[in-house]
């Protein structure tokens, strides 16, 4: 009935405020989850009433579940699912000797876990669809070991190992500390509670690490670091957030962390060895009496003056504002400069480990700010460990590989222990360590190597997603803007993939294993999703599964690269060999002869040079290489790292994601528009119709600029005909062969024709002018005569 009464009708009711799509972070109370990486293993502790939900993301892919009591016994009874297996794809996993595979053991070790009478429940396997899910609750108190088990995939084969997804959703939403910490790395030296808002300083010698975890999860600490032996002589020089920014580079602060900390007299005290954050900051000091009293809240407890007292002890003077690494903050400068912060990304157990570079007294805090969102509201305590510089700790930073994906930590690929041997220069790409250059050439020498001889360059980060059903070819040919159904076995077809209105997701090549089976190799994780997605939207009975993990790659590119591979690649008679292996094809293959190491190998690149991709296991990466780079030694290979294949690539017109193309460009305006073959390819393709109307109206044309000034240009720069902005530089680099600086823009279509001069702005766009003139996309060989050579 309606109210009709004066002081209650139409009174706006209470209502919450909703958030459409929640940050990383906002899972619901008490909920945490976790991914089990493809052949790799997870443990965590568990007690009686979690709720577990296992999920096979890909689909096709066993997991398999065990339960360990604080005995050491492996018990069904603690899962509430019967042991259906001897664990044996536990097994195999604690056979290697990645960090998961050495922490899992570590884990069973302290326990006394006796491995041969592991049993294990299994889920899901070959039949399974992607999404499937199964859940479970926890019996009892002790460790969950999930395993995602895997083979080893040959390269011509497709039973590749995916990853599994857990989600816990805990019984008690505040644990006992002792049950929400995570399982140390390795045996601790020292374990430290810093409590919520309290401070604690604590001395480690050179060489130790130093593991910084958030225990429950978007809490943040201050941490700061002094020479010991500057103590004891009364000097407090501490670490510097500017002085460090200076020394390596950053001369603005982002979110994020330097590899090294220095202190004032530019001495380095700390390294970063591993974060599974990936979002911090070194803006401002750690919070201090004055924020609080400026905020309203006088005589609230802040991390200055706890530092004061815990380092009182050391004769450590106090201070009104101490400089910080502050761990977990998620502060940023926004577009007006000002700085802004808001609930922090890390979850429970996340953490921060460094190595201390000489003998240190570190303090490190649990901030009590509990009046904005800087610790989620509710603020939590931290704990330090310590460990002896004996252990092994890879070097790895977070990582999202999608926007809403979970962090992980990089890797090194499969090459890195011959590669690593050559440089120290690496650099994150994709989640893996890639060399950026090399320390006997350097990029101009690698770049010369490839254009007059021959180079090596690791391309593992790659992305392959092993596409297998049915309607496998039905999915690709509604996915990706090429026609799929002209492809032959043993092609490679390159091609873009689109959203609805045209944009592009990626772009990538695509190779034809058989009637029903492909491989596709683009640039990002999305354009799987989205595989897979559309598989379950239209009901295409596929499977689209990561193989990225079982299948790493080298690119031998340059003229002398089928000379090299020519005579080490062995191939079945009803193969082709490298020689008779044509512009876009593939062969499978084996490294020396019939009992090699198996290879898939492309006549593809991204050189704009005659050139070929070795695929192989990572457990045949260094035997690969090995033969590689012996029998390219006569031919003068090199290898290449990133800086001098930029080079290369820009050269030769090659386009690179989120330079040439973002997902509001289309292939038409990427310079890519041969991959779509609207006239040809009749069966409709996701952003067909939209792909029609922007190839009749276009606003932008991807064009090479000749630029007649040896300033350096830049992706982003801005490109002016008078006051007017027409374009925006995507790409640019000084070419050794042409002897100019070259770039790529995206320009206007009204002004983007060959010949039109342009000037390019610096500073502010206006105060400082580089002319350019307008040339074709390609600057060096147009017609790809090399490559098809």
């Amino acid at each position: 009935m309606r109210d009709l009464h004066p002081l209650t009708a139409g009174v706006r009711p209470a209502s919450p405020s909703l958030i459409r799509t929640p940050g990383i972070p906002v899972l619901p109370p008490g909920t945490e989850r976790y991914r089990v990486r493809g052949g790799g293993s997870l443990v965590m502790r568990v007690e009686a009433g979690d709720q577990v939900m296992v999920t096979d993301l890909e689909g096709g892919q066993a997991c398999e579940l065990s339960f360990l009591d604080e005995a050491g016994r492996f018990l069904a009874a603690g899962l509430g699912l019967p042991f259906t297996t001897a664990a044996d794809g536990l097994k195999a996993c604690l056979a290697g000797n990645d960090d998961g595979a050495r922490r899992t053991r570590a884990a069973l070790a302290r326990r006394g876990a006796d491995l041969a009478s592991a049993g294990a429940a299994r889920l899901f396997g070959e039949g399974s669809r992607p999404g499937e899910r199964a859940e479970f609750t926890i019996q009892g108190q002790g460790l969950l070991i999930a395993v995602a088990p895997g083979a080893v995939m040959l390269p011509d084969a497709q039973d590749t190992a995916t990853p599994i997804e857990l989600r816990v959703r805990r019984s008690r939403l505040v644990r006992d500390y002792a049950a929400a910490l995570p399982e140390p790395l390795a045996d601790p030296i020292e374990d430290i509670r810093i409590r919520a808002a309290t401070a604690s300083a604590y001395v480690v010698r050179a060489g130790d690490f130093i593991q910084v975890i958030d225990v429950y999860g978007r809490q943040c600490t201050d941490f700061q670091a002094f020479s010991a032996r500057k103590v004891d002589k009364g000097l407090d020089l501490a670490l510097d957030s500017t002085v460090t920014r200076t020394l390596l580079g950053r001369s603005y602060p982002v979110p994020g962390l330097p590899s090294k900390a220095f202190d004032r007299d530019f001495e380095p005290l700390v390294e970063i060895v591993q974060d599974t954050v990936g979002r911090h900051d070194a803006f401002a000091t750690a919070c201090n009496s004055r924020y609080y009293d400026d905020m309203g809240y006088p005589g609230h407890v802040n991390c200055t003056e706890n530092f004061n007292a815990a380092l009182a002890p050391y004769g450590i003077a106090a201070r009104k504002g101490w400089e910080a690494l502050n761990y977990f903050y998620n502060t940023a400068i926004d577009h007006t400069n000002q700085l802004y912060l808001d609930e922090p990304w890390s979850r429970p157990g996340d953490y921060v480990l460094m190595r201390a570079l000489t003998d240190l007294v570190c303090v490190s805090s649990s901030c009590p700010d509990d009046i904005d969102a800087a610790n989620g509201w509710d603020p939590t305590d931290i704990h330090i460990r310590t460990f002896s510089g004996k252990e092994t700790f890879s070097r790895a930073v977070a990582i999202r590989m999608t926007p809403d994906a979970d962090p992980e930590l990089t890797r090194e690929t499969a090459f890195h222990p011959r590669l690593s041997a050559l440089t120290r220069d690496y650099v994150e790409y994709r989640g893996y360590w890639l060399p950026n250059r090399f320390a006997a050439t350097g990029p101009v020498e690698e770049y010369w190597a490839c254009r007059e001889k021959a180079v090596v360059i690791d391309l593992s980060p790659l992305r392959k997603f092993e596409v297998t059903g049915p309607d496998a070819e039905a999915l690709l040919q509604y996915c990706l803007t090429r026609d799929v159904r002209k492809l032959s076995t043993g092609q490679v077809v390159y091609s873009a993939m689109c959203y609805d209105h045209g944009g592009m997701i990626d772009d990538g090549t695509l190779f034809r294993l058989g009637d029903r089976n492909f491989r596709w190799i683009g640039g990002d994780d999305a354009s799987g999703l989205w595989l897979r997605e559309q598989a379950e939207k239209m009901g295409f009975k596929a499977w689209v599964r990561s193989s990225t993990d079982q299948m790493h790659n080298i690119a031998v590119q340059g003229p002398a690269s089928r000379d090299i591979l020519k005579d080490i690649i062995w191939t079945a008679p009803r193969q082709l060999t490298i020689a008779e292996l044509e512009w876009f094809r593939f062969t499978v293959g084996r490294i020396g002869g019939f009992e090699g190491a198996p290879v898939v190998v492309s006549r593809t690149g991204y050189t704009g040079e005659l050139g070929y991709e070795v695929f192989c296991h990572p457990k045949d990466a260094v035997a690969v290489f090995d033969a590689v780079w012996q029998a390219g030694q006569p031919h003068g290979l090199k290898p290449m790292g990133l800086e001098a294949l930029d080079m290369v690539r820009i050269e030769a017109g090659l386009v690179f994601a989120n330079h040439e193309f973002t997902d509001q460009t289309d292939p038409f305006e990427a310079g890519i528009g041969f991959t779509v073959p609207l006239k040809s390819k009749t069966d409709d393709f996701i952003g067909r119709t939209a792909l029609i109307e922007r190839k009749e109206h276009p606003r932008h044309r991807l064009v090479g600029l000749d630029v007649q000034s040896n300033d350096a240009v830049g992706h982003g720069d801005c490109i002016h005909i008078g006051r007017a902005q027409v374009g925006v530089v995507t790409s640019a680099t000084r070419s050794p062969i042409l002897g100019k600086t070259i770039a790529l823009a995206r320009i206007d279509v009204t002004h983007a024709a060959v010949g039109t001069a342009v000037e390019i702005g610096k500073l502010d766009g206006h105060q400082k002018r580089l002319p350019a003139i307008i040339v074709p996309l390609s600057h060096y060989d147009p017609q790809k005569t090399r490559p098809r050579a």
